[in-house]
């Protein structure tokens, strides 16, 4: 179970990386002014999304469940806990991947202040209280 345990960490720091990373792109998305840049951003953006963020997601929630289901882990309160916060994430991502379609087609609603906070306030909970969870199991 340790190898699975570290490919479970492996893609949750990838996919954590690409949650990060993807509103920073938007920011610089919404303040370019030019075609060939807005066009640029388009091209990392369903790269970072399709190529890295989402494959990560997977394998990690899949290392994931064969970590909960094999240690029988999911009557624990903490991992109960935990599997809020999973779920919380993976409805961040699905809007993140809902806004990097509206830039796909020119619909963006938001200005650059909306992605810099959602660059840092949704995720950042999520990744504190998930990792003081597994380490600290206070309850």
């Amino acid at each position: 179970m340790l190898w699975i345990k570290s490919l479970h960490i492996i893609f949750v720091v990838t996919w954590f990386a690409g949650l990060f990373y993807l509103p920073r792109l938007f920011v610089y998305h919404t303040l370019a002014t030019d075609a060939v840049s807005i066009e640029r951003f388009k091209i990392m953006e369903r790269k970072l999304y399709y190529g890295i963020m989402t494959p990560s997601a997977v394998l990690a929630v899949g290392f994931g469940l064969v970590l909960l289901f094999g240690q029988n882990m999911w009557r624990e309160a903490w991992m109960q806990a935990k599997l809020v916060l999973v779920l919380a994430l993976l409805v961040h991502h699905g809007y993140l991947g809902k806004l990097m379609l509206d830039f796909k087609h020119d619909r963006n609603l938001h200005g650059d202040k909306f992605y810099r906070w959602l660059n840092e306030i949704p995720a950042a909970p999520v990744l504190f209280g998930a990792v003081i969870l597994v380490v600290v199991k206070p309850f």
